[in-house]
């Protein structure tokens, strides 16, 4: 377990502004490179479709971008990988692993629960490949001669579940782990560091910060980068310029940031539990609920988000109508809290049955944990739920 410095999150993806004669990170927005030399180019061009960093020349925007690389270099930084492959979204960076673990093998063994896009994509068959699901404790029992690949969330969307990732490296063997480590972001978790192949994050999220950028990007090896960029050269998938500046021009906040929700997660999860109308609380950071006692050794704290039960989805749908100060709605990791409900939103593309065995029932919400007062946020959250805990008032004609 290791803990970015802010001191890193600040530098990271920094070092050659000074040679560059400027303070800010500067934003290319080419789309395509003027060629001095077409021995030159096609040496580049070459590379670049081998999965390669073009030398020479960026040949043309799909295929390299100096921003978009610069901040594939922070996040490396951070997740103390040597690489990290930019994508346009969360689920193409998971699209990308998976079209290139079909390179390995035709099996991949998955860890429920998923984001219900990522259970959805797997289970389409979209991407040629056959998935069997099970629990940690099953991933050797799951092994085939053909699997190529061994995907998982932790802690998990939306239950907050966590998984052990040194075990299920142990378990897989010599199959590559992929760990989707969104909800923790590297301020309290480097799967690497556990011997996790690839590190996933919907960079939309904590990466970037402020709700106003989406991507995807996957820290790994340079080796198993080269096939991942080979996969983003002939898909296109490469993240926009601009979209890569905002997201690296979050990261220095990204340890304050996640502290500091952090800490008003925590007070509020207890809170809810001794809520009356709040069946049950799914919070890493609450008695019991780290039965394998990751958190300090795995992670550094519980994270910032909470998921709570409230009777049903009619009770579900007034907290959602109720809440004035939080906002209603999908994505997490924003300097806003968000609420959402993951059975009507995030997971509905499953079917009732996927979302029962994955914990997500109709009376479950997920609450992203941002950056307001907590005082605040509990009185939101409590005149919400006291809302569905008064009696309803009968009208009767005398």
């Amino acid at each position: 377990m290791s803990q970015i410095s802010r001191t890193r999150a600040v530098h990271a993806g920094r070092a050659d502004l000074a040679k560059l004669g400027v303070h800010a990170p500067p934003i290319d927005l080419s789309s395509t490179y003027p060629l001095d030399d077409l021995d030159n180019a096609i040496s580049s061009l070459d590379a670049a479709v081998a999965g390669e960093i073009p030398a020479a020349n960026p040949i043309y925007a799909r295929l390299h971008n100096p921003t978009v690389a610069r901040c594939e270099n922070a996040i490396a930084e951070l997740e103390l990988c040597e690489s990290a492959v930019a994508f346009g979204s969360g689920m193409a960076a998971i699209t990308a692993c998976l079209l290139d673990a079909r390179q390995r093998g035709s099996h991949v063994i998955a860890l429920h629960p998923v984001y219900g896009t990522t259970e959805h994509l797997l289970q389409s068959g979209l991407a040629g490949l056959e998935v069997t699901w099970c629990d940690a404790a099953d991933v050797h029992d799951a092994l085939r001669p053909d699997t190529a690949l061994v995907l998982m969330e932790t802690p998990a969307n939306p239950t907050l579940a966590l998984v052990d990732i040194e075990a299920v490296v142990a378990a897989a063997g010599d199959v590559p782990v992929l760990v989707d480590s969104t909800f923790a972001t590297p301020v309290l978790q480097q799967p690497i560091t556990c011997g996790a192949s690839y590190v996933v994050h919907s960079a939309t999220k904590f990466l970037g910060g402020h709700g106003d950028v989406i991507a995807g990007i996957v820290a790994t090896s340079e080796a198993r980068a080269r096939g991942l960029r080979k996969v983003r050269v002939a898909t296109g998938a490469l993240l926009h310029p601009l979209a890569a500046y905002l997201l690296h021009r979050g990261l220095p906040t990204l340890p304050l940031r996640v502290e500091s929700a952090q800490a008003s997660a925590a007070k509020l999860a207890r809170r809810l539990q001794r809520h009356g109308a709040v069946g049950a609380v799914h919070f890493p950071g609450l008695h019991g609920q780290d039965p394998l006692g990751l958190i300090g050794r795995q992670m550094t704290g519980p994270g910032t988000l909470i998921a709570f039960e409230v009777e049903n989805r009619d009770a579900a749908r007034s907290v959602m109508s109720a809440i004035r100060l939080i906002t209603p709605a999908v994505s997490l990791g924003s300097v806003d809290s968000l609420l959402q409900h993951p059975a009507g939103l995030t997971h509905r593309v499953l079917s009732e049955a996927a979302r029962l065995r994955s914990g997500i029932g109709e009376g479950l919400l997920r609450l992203s944990v941002g950056l307001e007062e907590p005082e605040d946020l509990w009185q939101d959250l409590a005149q919400a739920l006291d809302a569905i805990r008064e009696p309803k008032r009968l009208n009767i004609a005398v």
